[in-house]
């Protein structure tokens, strides 16, 4: 083990937007804030460590006061917030860019009204998979379409494929109908025929349980299109880094440029596993990169704020702890990868501003200010490790 080896932590909580992209119009998302419209709407103070990191003043940037997380006079961390370049307003597009990679083209969406996806599309998905028919072919929330077509699904046996305001064909089946093993196997099949559609995620979507009460299960998985080039990720690795994935960040980048990938489900299981590797210190420079899904997935698109704001509470419950056991040299990067404001129409994501948070123990603390790019995150990374400069993005280290 090195004493002088170092570590960066990026830890993404998902979906946590700051305020509408000046672009936002364009998405149909006008007025859109997930952190100001969940404060305004759970009463009293909230997210100690985070407030006390910065993330009001960063609020403030764009001209809003958090009420309950308003800015400090002596943040612990560097704050700003960042613009997204890319044409996206989803988890792959957002991660991608905080890494480094700027799309030029959005992934596609299909349309949200019944038939969603092309007809060619479903057939060759039909064929290839044997499945005789699907269930669904339209926009629809996960929770509310396997409650309206389950049981259709027990009776036939047809998988039901739906989508959302993501670029996905998500896949639902039921765990007696199809075994884990058969739905992935589907999904891949699926990740093939979707890739001349350029479909940013194919979603395995198994659940279990009975008419009226059915329920996900764990054992979601991504399917990503292969990636236009190198991230950070590939980066680093090459430049002698171990590169550490938690939760859905290697479904999210397909595997590629990862030394370790815990695929932990949930932001419990998430958390923990960050603990447990900040519990020793790296053998290596050591780059981790952590994905926390729940503000999103059970809170953001099923717009429940009051869950959202407790789920941001259960995160920052676990910052100090974590600030704790950095070494004097790590750094620490808190932000997000899009919005998906709980009090917004519809269940979709929303085109925002993500917060910037940047701790480190002997680190000086200074306004970001509002950066043009999620890819100056790339950037500040290769510089922090001393690796040679990346594509995109400015160093905020600086």
């Amino acid at each position: 083990m090195s004493d002088k080896a170092k570590r960066a932590t990026v830890l993404v909580i998902d979906s946590f937007g700051i305020g509408e992209l000046p672009d936002a119009g364009d998405f149909g998302d006008t007025g859109a804030n997930t952190a100001l419209h969940i404060c305004e709407n759970v009463p009293g103070s909230k997210w100690p460590v985070l407030r006390k990191m910065g993330l009001g003043n960063g609020s403030e940037l764009l001209g809003n006061t958090l009420p309950g997380c308003e800015p400090v006079d002596k943040p612990l961390a560097s704050w700003g917030v960042m613009k997204e370049v890319s044409p996206g307003k989803d988890t792959t597009t957002g991660h991608w860019e905080l890494a480094g990679l700027q799309l030029e083209k959005s992934f596609t969406v299909f349309p949200s009204a019944f038939p969603s996806f092309p007809e060619k599309l479903v057939n060759d998905f039909i064929e290839q998979t044997g499945c005789k028919g699907v269930l669904g072919n339209k926009a629809a929330s996960g929770t509310e379409i396997i409650a309206e077509l389950g049981e259709e699904h027990l009776k036939t046996g047809y998988p039901i494929i739906y989508t959302s305001g993501d670029s996905v064909f998500q896949i639902a089946a039921h765990n007696d109908i199809y075994k884990i093993d058969k739905l992935y196997e589907m999904c891949e099949i699926a990740r093939k025929l979707c890739d001349q559609y350029y479909v940013g995620r194919v979603i395995a979507r198994p659940f279990d349980g009975k008419p009226g009460e059915f329920f996900r299960t764990k054992e979601r998985h991504d399917y990503s299109i292969a990636l236009p080039g190198d991230t950070i990720l590939d980066h680093l690795q090459k430049n002698g880094v171990e590169t550490v994935a938690v939760g859905k960040i290697g479904s999210i980048f397909d595997e590629q440029g990862i030394d370790v990938s815990y695929h932990d489900a949930g932001n419990p299981a998430c958390l923990a596993r960050t603990e447990e590797i900040f519990s020793s210190r790296p053998e290596k420079d050591q780059f981790v990169f952590v994905n926390l899904v729940d503000t999103d997935m059970v809170y953001g698109h099923r717009r429940d704020p009051q869950g959202y704001c407790d789920a941001v509470s259960a995160i920052d419950q676990r910052l100090e702890g974590l600030m704790d056991k950095m070494g004097d040299e790590d750094l620490l990067i808190i932000t997000a990868d899009h919005g998906c404001d709980p009090t917004y129409k519809g269940t979709d994501h929303t085109r925002e501003h993500i917060p910037l948070l940047i701790y480190g123990k002997n680190r000086k603390v200074r306004n970001l200010g509002i950066r043009e790019t999620f890819a100056d995150t790339a950037q500040t990374l290769a510089a922090f490790f001393g690796a040679p400069v990346v594509e995109n993005g400015s160093d905020m280290l600086v």
